[in-house]
């Protein structure tokens, strides 16, 4: 397998990430992320030699998809807090400021 080749399962596997996040798929979630954390070690074991200009983009490419994923999981964690603090009675927690209060 190439570099090139893992990176390219990278973002198929965070592409498969954002489909079980967006639909609440825990099973798909944790095969993707199974995927995609051994894709990254192959890219790990394939070294760190110059990077070309495809492997650039495909590395960029995987650092926007990732964001993405952390995103979607912080609204999500967000969002949690949010219930849970309306069904504990804590209606003014989500009007804290700061960013945590933002995404509340």
């Amino acid at each position: 397998m190439t570099r090139r080749d893992a990176l390219v399962t990278v973002i198929d596997s965070l592409h498969a990430e954002i489909a079980a996040l967006k639909t609440n798929d825990v099973h798909a979630l944790e095969r993707a992320t199974r995927e995609k954390l051994a894709a990254i070690e192959q890219v790990a074991l394939l070294g760190t030699g110059p990077a070309g200009p495809e492997i650039r983009e495909l590395a960029d490419e995987a650092n926007r998809l990732n964001e993405t994923c952390r995103i979607y999981v912080n609204l999500m964690a967000a969002n949690v807090r949010r219930r849970l603090q309306m069904l504990a009675g804590d209606h003014a927690a989500s009007y804290r400021p700061g960013i945590a209060g933002a995404y509340a």
